[in-house]
């Protein structure tokens, strides 16, 4: 492992890399249901649904391997949340527009994403994705990690311990920050939840926020584990109290669960399934858009993540740049081929990577790790599944305040790095998309620089991503 990894120059362990790794795993176990699910409209059970479930594990490891062996970073791939939902959306409009089936419109789709992995492969290799990491101001580098953590914490207190909530002739996601501390009052909750829908959601918080404490005071004693110790204690409070107050069996699902995998279901849906034919049908414009789209999308998702991340690691210089940056966006790219292949949507970098950092990962053993629990969920998805939402939380809001202190390294007199960052800061955690917070920035960045007299301050691949961005949220969209 030494060998490898070079455990003792990064200044870590092998025992701190293992549980670094499986904290990481523990705070994006969610993405194993969750993704085939957004991808087949909940169609749980089908053949697709069961071919990206096994898609979701394979491409997830594939990647995480890569990034392992390739950068040596602590950094865990999967198919990238908002970048599914965009693709089920567009798979939806591909059935309305062409009267095809929902399992052939998925497969055309997969087209889509073969060609995204494919073109990031190719500007990979070229250092052209290294250009434009380069190209995003050093301000706005700064400013990726801490914007990063509140979306961290707005997953955290919103949508990762939303409940759906039937009652009273309303149908609706209730969440923490939103509703519970909200401007409604416990009476109007409880009636529109009802009582076990009220009950719920104070488990949920009260789960939360312990574990959440339990985390900060074991990190208090220098606990590397803390996160994933407090994470396993907001687990068990979160069972009995499932079961005191309740009277449900938090592990009743083991009981009729199967662990075999549907690899027959697999490669009868998503493996190399793709449908050319059916992406032509789109058009050329919308076809070529739409790879765009995508390809925007992900590579500012993914570039965010890894500079964000590293920073908060330290792995990064005094200008915000990491070593082997080539080889982790080669890693990302690998990815997204290996997820096309099998039948998922994009896989890129995960935000979440941030807890298996503040555990103290510091190398590719951290992401091996990952990827072995994303090989074995093949196997063990139903125990990965009943990981309460609520100890994930606990585990974002903490690592999200983390990363808030990357704010002491922006220059708060220079109105030129304080107005992008700031938008960028509240873009993240609103749009739910890194991407479209960089984007944001950099274009608030150029007008200013350009309007203020300093427009050759700009470089040219600045002025070209701003141009895009402006063309992406006005045009395309």
């Amino acid at each position: 492992m030494e060998k490898l990894f070079k455990l003792q120059q990064n200044g870590t362990s092998v025992r701190t890399e293992l549980v670094a790794g499986l904290t990481t795993f523990m705070t994006m176990a969610y993405i194993i249901a969750l993704n085939p699910n957004l991808l087949t409209n909940f169609a749980v059970g089908t053949p697709l649904w069961n071919g990206v479930f096994l898609a979701t594990c394979i491409a997830s490891a594939i990647g995480t391997i890569c990034m392992a062996f390739l950068a040596n970073k602590p950094f865990v791939m999967a198919p990238g949340m908002g970048l599914n939902s965009f693709f089920a959306v567009v798979a939806g409009n591909v059935v309305a527009i062409t009267g095809m089936e929902y399992t052939n419109a998925f497969q055309a789709c997969l087209c889509i994403i073969l060609i995204e992995g494919i073109v990031f492969l190719a500007l990979s290799v070229l250092n052209i994705r290294e250009k434009i990491v380069d190209a995003i101001p050093v301000g706005v580098r700064f400013g990726i990690g801490p914007a990063i953590g509140l979306m961290l914490m707005n997953i955290g207190l919103g949508s990762n311990v939303g409940i759906y909530a039937e009652g009273n002739g309303f149908a609706a996601p209730f969440y923490v920050m939103r509703d519970f501390f909200g401007a409604l009052t416990p009476s109007v909750i409880k009636g529109a939840m009802g009582d076990a829908g009220y009950s719920t959601m104070i488990l949920t918080v009260a789960t939360m926020f312990i574990g959440l404490f339990v985390i900060i005071l074991l990190a208090k004693k220098g606990i590397k584990a803390a996160v994933l110790l407090g994470m396993l204690v907001a687990s068990v409070i979160y069972w009995a109290g499932e079961a005191i107050f309740f009277h449900v069996n938090p592990f009743a699902s083991l009981a009729t669960a199967s662990f075999l995998p549907p690899f027959a279901d697999m490669v009868s849906t998503t493996l190399f399934k793709f449908d050319f034919a059916g992406f032509l049908q789109l058009g050329w414009f919308t076809a070529i858009t739409l790879i765009i789209t995508f390809c925007m999308i992900d590579m500012f998702d993914t570039i965010g993540t890894l500079v964000g991340t590293a920073s908060r690691a330290g792995m990064t210089d005094k200008d915000g740049n990491m070593p082997k940056m080539k080889e982790a966006l080669l890693s990302d790219a690998v990815g997204t081929v290996a997820g096309a292949m099998t039948g998922t949507s994009t896989v890129t970098t995960f935000v979440e990577s941030a807890s298996g950092v503040e555990a103290g990962g510091r190398t590719g053993l951290t992401a091996l790790t990952a990827a072995f629990m994303f090989l074995a969920c093949m196997f063990i998805a139903p125990i990965a599944a009943i990981i309460p939402a609520a100890a994930t939380s606990a585990a974002l809001i903490y690592v999200g305040i983390l990363m808030l202190q990357g704010l002491k390294n922006i220059d708060f007199e220079d109105i030129d790095q304080i107005v992008p960052v700031f938008i960028m800061l509240l873009a993240m955690p609103i749009s739910g998309s890194i991407g479209h917070g960089i984007g944001l920035a950099m274009i608030c960045y150029t007008v200013i620089k350009v309007f203020s007299g300093k427009a050759k301050e700009v470089s040219a691949l600045t002025y070209i991503i701003s141009v895009l961005f402006l063309v992406k949220f006005f045009a395309v969209v």
